[in-house]
């Protein structure tokens, strides 16, 4: 054989080799990573960076609302049994037939129910925004401060015990000031479950950071507990100077841990997010009679 056609050969079951070895990538190529949301039974408008809006997300999100688990529900962290049967229900459906990569809630309060989740699902789980907070602490002096925004700073009191349990953290140490958002105006929609006016009341927030760190000029950073305060991350950024972190940073973390980085290492081992969500409204993906049993939507 001449040794034009051996290379010519050559050349041949290199290509060949090479379309069999990006077939085989292409195939074993891994989903991209994407987010469970387990919802209250509450029907709401939500604004970009909320949780419940899809906008706020640069990947896939899938959301299962809980038939009866209400806001109040949470607030107490007790469930009935049969909500408690929705709960986990939720909790499997996301995981094992979305395949979601995290599971977390739209309520801060389901802080609750952060062990129970976990104990049907091996992904990770952050049913609020203060599981940041023992990594948030941890990159400060024991003197220097964080403030800790919450809807409603009452409410959030009886849930100490619980978040050193989960988190490993006192909320009660003094370097830590809960601060309530319930006295600026047009927050208030947030307790009636009406559509919040982010443009009217993000200049009260930002007043609110503003006035906590006069007073107490430790504060390194903010950590956003309520999973309606995320709208209002970037103006506090923008006029604090320091860093905020919100459901949505917590999210981002759990999710980002688990996509390619495109700076160094392999590449292409993941399919790419195609830029576009499923659509959603409350009571989709439950069966006609868990939409029945839905009391934020009217029969």
């Amino acid at each position: 054989m001449s040794t034009t056609a051996t290379k010519t050969s050559d050349d041949s079951a290199k290509l060949l080799a090479k379309s069999v070895l990006d077939s085989t990538r292409a195939r074993a190529k891994k989903a991209h990573a994407s987010l469970g949301v387990i919802r209250l039974d509450y029907d709401y408008p939500p604004a970009p960076g909320d949780i419940d809006s899809q906008d706020s997300f640069g990947y896939d999100v899938f959301y299962r609302a809980v038939p009866g688990l209400s806001f109040e529900m949470c607030q107490k962290g007790v469930l009935t049994d049969k909500v408690k049967a929705e709960f986990i229900e939720a909790v499997v459906w996301l995981d094992k037939e979305k395949n979601v990569s995290a599971i977390t809630g739209d309520c801060g309060f389901m802080m609750w129910f952060q062990e129970l989740a976990r104990q049907y699902t091996h992904k990770p789980v952050c049913m609020s925004s203060l599981v940041q907070l023992p990594s948030v602490a941890a990159a400060y002096s024991k003197h220097e401060d964080i403030a800790i925004f919450t809807a409603n700073s009452v409410s959030l009191k009886p849930m100490n015990s619980l978040i050193e349990d989960q988190c490993g953290v006192n909320p009660e140490d003094t370097r830590f000031h809960i601060v309530g958002c319930q006295d600026v105006p047009g927050f208030e929609a947030v307790a009636v479950g009406g559509k919040v006016d982010v443009k009217y009341v993000t200049p009260g927030i930002v007043a609110l950071a503003k006035a906590e760190l006069a007073k107490n000029p430790t504060i390194r950073a903010f950590l956003l507990e309520c999973t309606e305060l995320p709208p209002y991350s970037d103006a506090i950024r923008q006029a604090t100077g320091l860093p905020v972190f919100d459901a949505i940073t917590c999210c981002n973390m759990f999710i980002e841990g688990l996509v390619d980085n495109p700076r160094f290492g392999i590449s292409d081992w993941h399919a790419e997010w195609d830029g576009v969500q499923e659509a959603y409204s409350l009571g989709q993906h439950l069966d006609e009679d868990d939409k029945k049993a839905l009391q934020s939507i009217s029969k």
